[in-house]
């Protein structure tokens, strides 16, 4: 079974957006999707992610994003309530405390451990992406972890002292590796395919590895 890594982040309306694509890629090829979760750029360089001088880049992908999500009939809301890193809109700055990304992230590195990763990545931003007020409350994020097969509460206990966040800067290094930076990107063998619109272009190539079921 050939691997494909998947570099994602929970902050990502693209990574969302590109859920689906990865189920069926498991279900149409003989492949191994593994969860390799980034933080945001913004967390990863500890810097804003766009100048607040200009704010056209923002605003396309907050738009970009609006559109690809109704082109694939998905629901999207953003920004979503709350946005996993704690980031002004106006000015762009991130908070230095980040306990919302931090959480996600361990928790999708455990449940790549488990075997769950791209179910869980699916469950829980298709939570926060489709416009669940206050998705890190309550059931919610205990409802999509039963969703993808796993239990929130025993994976909580895991992240306590499990070294994810050493795992989490492995994948940091491995997507510079791979030749990229941003999210999601899929590799296989070596070669990186940035975008949730480059999964036709992935599938073009997993066939011409002959690995279609």
């Amino acid at each position: 079974m050939e691997p494909i890594d998947v570099y994602w982040s929970f902050r990502s309306p693209y990574s969302y957006l590109v859920g689906p694509d990865l189920v069926r890629l498991q279900e149409d090829y003989d492949v191994e999707v593994n969860l390799r979760v980034v933080f945001p750029i913004a967390i990863r360089t500890k810097a804003t992610l766009f100048d607040a001088s200009n704010k056209k880049p923002a605003f396309y992908i907050v738009r970009d994003s609006l559109r690809r999500a109704e082109f694939l009939d998905l629901p999207m809301r953003f920004p979503p309530n709350p946005d996993p890193v704690a980031q002004d809109y106006e000015t762009f700055q991130v908070a230095e405390e980040q306990p919302l990304i931090h959480r996600l992230a361990k928790l999708g590195v455990e449940a790549q451990r488990r075997g769950k990763g791209v179910a869980f990545a699916r469950a829980v931003s298709h939570l926060i992406y489709s416009g669940t007020d206050g998705w890190d409350q309550g059931d919610h994020l205990n409802n999509a972890a039963q969703e993808a097969g796993l239990y929130l509460a025993s994976m909580e206990a895991a992240i306590v002292n499990g070294e994810h966040l050493e795992e989490i800067e492995r994948n940091h290094q491995a997507l510079d590796d791979a030749g990229h930076w941003g999210v999601p990107t899929m590799v296989v063998r070596g070669e990186p395919f940035f975008g949730q619109d480059r999964v036709d272009t992935l599938r073009w190539r997993l066939d011409q590895l002959g690995l279609k079921r």
